[in-house]
């Protein structure tokens, strides 16, 4: 069966009227819709007649056996945020469906491939991201704190996730699935500007940034809005404000690369007529660099005791969740820029600010590399993300011959 990438765009399509609205994409793990979406996708696979399993962290998986245990792993997340884009996950399992579809027509390949549905990447309900990944990479080493975590409405991320059948303290079992993994490949869109301004459809990755994803809690004390003075206010949220503009500065004086962002302020008592007595705010600091990534933490550490102290308040520190810098493989960049030259005339290479499962693969010590397709505007994470459809199928096309390569490379080695 020659590759069809015209098909991937349309079935991306008929994921998102099946699982969005007028918002954009809903399929948030751990939901109804995420798992309408896992089911959708099983019937799409089923005609290859591959294998399909899912491991004890959710993840699911569809095998092509070859001549040899050795696996070449596809890999991709169906699940979005909440309001999310039509690409950011579905187009790397669907366009890993598109190629599986391929080798399962042309018979035995040599190796086995596999394609694998990462469960949460995003971490949108729960705050955690890379969950699947994580668990089959052994590197999920948080499950005290996260059984501590709780959605929007108070839900327990362990009584989620066992209503979708996984048990948070057998999740790390999914380190199994990667054993005879000889390569990770994983298509995505960029997420960024980029490579839509140097008029590019497709880059190679490098790398991802390390991320450093803080709570930190200013604690003041609440008072009547009315009657006290401003000067007598110790208020939580002037703590949360002035590091706010800080990160902003931190990054600026890092440099290229520095990103810091506060995604999110809860206030108590949280009502106009009473001085802000608690502040809890997250806190996301990336950089490719490792080095420079705990100096922008150090600096926002000391710029919120400083702050706290002016305003007569407390902060305190929890980590929430970090993973350092990875460097994908060398030898497998080498071929996906050959394979995009030859489907787009020219390349580029780039890091990848945005987390990603291959970077949880590529700590695990299998060979990794990641494929970036050109986003219109560098919109990603609403329902305006977009990209051509003509380079929709390029990337597919890459990625079937940066599959065919690594499936030579394995097979020889």
């Amino acid at each position: 069966m020659p590759l069809q990438p015209r098909r991937t765009v349309e079935e991306l399509r008929e994921l998102q009227e099946l699982t969005g609205d007028e918002n954009g994409a809903q399929r948030v793990a751990w939901t109804e819709t995420w798992e309408q979406a896992r089911e959708w996708l099983r019937g799409k696979v089923a005609k290859t007649g591959a294998e399909e399993s899912v491991d004890a962290a959710g993840n699911q998986w569809f095998t092509v056996r070859g001549g040899s245990d050795q696996a070449v792993l596809i890999g991709g997340h169906i699940d979005s945020v909440p309001n999310g884009g039509w690409l950011d996950g579905a187009l790397n399992v669907m366009a890993g469906v598109e190629v599986l579809r391929r080798i399962a027509e042309d018979g035995t390949a040599p190796v086995t491939v596999r394609l694998v549905n990462w469960a949460d990447e995003e971490g949108a309900r729960f705050g955690r991201s890379l969950f699947g990944s994580s668990a089959a990479a052994g590197s999920m080493a948080d499950q005290d704190e996260l059984r501590l975590r709780k959605d929007a409405n108070g839900t327990a991320l362990p009584d989620a996730l066992r209503e979708h059948g996984v048990d948070l303290d057998s999740a790390l079992d999914a380190r199994g699935e990667l054993e005879g993994a000889a390569g990770y490949l994983e298509l995505h869109i960029e997420q960024g500007p980029v490579l839509e301004s140097m008029a590019l459809p497709l880059g190679v990755v490098l790398g991802t940034f390390g991320v450093e994803r803080h709570q930190v809690t200013f604690r003041g004390q609440a008072a009547h809005a009315g009657s006290t003075p401003m000067d007598k206010r110790r208020d939580a949220l002037a703590g949360a404000a002035r590091l706010e503009l800080e990160i902003r500065e931190i990054a600026k004086r890092t440099g290229e690369g520095a990103v810091c962002t506060m995604g999110g302020v809860v206030t108590k008592p949280g009502i106009v007529t009473s001085v802000v007595e608690t502040a809890e705010c997250l806190l996301d600091q990336r950089h490719l660099d490792a080095t420079e990534l705990a100096s922008m933490l150090e600096e926002a550490k000391r710029a919120s005791e400083e702050f706290a102290r002016q305003e007569e308040i407390e902060v305190e520190w929890d980590r929430i969740w970090n993973i350092e810098p990875i460097l994908f493989d060398e030898g497998l960049i080498e071929l996906a820029d050959e394979s995009i030259r030859e489907v787009a005339g020219s390349s580029q290479r780039l890091p990848s600010g945005p987390l990603h499962d291959a970077a949880e693969v590529a700590r695990a010590g299998v060979p990794t590399v990641m494929l970036f397709v050109q986003s219109l505007r560098g919109l990603s994470h609403t329902k305006l993300e977009d990209t051509k459809e003509e380079h929709l199928e390029l990337s597919v096309q890459a990625l079937d011959r940066l599959a065919s390569k690594t499936i030579d490379r394995v097979a020889a080695s």
